[in-house]
């Protein structure tokens, strides 16, 4: 009986836990672990990305979720010129590496002229952080997939007791 209880418990923490931030499917396995599918729409990810540009200069940041991939566009005021704008592209790939979720800048320009490695490193560290506390409510929880989807970014965990 406390056995069921205590599931039933933590089966209802995680539940809370997950639709909290996104939606979630909940399964149980049959060792026990559950697995878990949250999904992270539009507007959670160019809210999650636009915080960890975090540049104030950056304006009308728009996220556009593709085939397997993000492509974000957006407009950066000149330093010198706040009249003037230059136009920000860069593509976001995710991945999973060792249960952990992994980010990919890449092609990152402004105005056609590459972005600084280091800014693209910075950016590709925050970004993995935000997204990974979107879809991770649980320390025992370990990303198993990610895909990006036109309308949503699927995220499948193994959460173990």
């Amino acid at each position: 009986m406390k056995n069921t209880t205590q599931k039933l418990t933590i089966l209802f923490a995680l539940i809370f836990l997950f639709v909290s931030a996104c939606r979630a499917n909940i399964s149980r396995n049959e060792d026990g672990s559950l697995t878990v599918q949250t999904t992270i729409n539009q507007p959670e990810l160019q809210t999650a990305i636009t915080a960890s540009i975090a540049d104030p200069l950056i304006k009308d940041l728009t996220v556009s979720l593709q085939s397997g991939y993000v492509l974000v566009t957006g407009q950066r005021q000149r330093l010198n010129d706040a009249s003037k704008t230059d136009t920000l592209t860069f593509r976001l790939d995710l991945g999973v590496s060792n249960g952990q979720l992994t980010t990919t800048v890449s092609d990152a320009q402004l105005d056609g002229i590459q972005i600084d490695q280091n800014r693209v490193d910075h950016w590709n560290q925050k970004i993995a952080s935000r997204l990974l506390s979107l879809g991770k409510k649980n320390p025992n929880g370990s990303l198993q997939a990610v895909s990006v989807a036109p309308e949503v970014v699927h995220m499948t965990w193994n959460v173990s007791r």
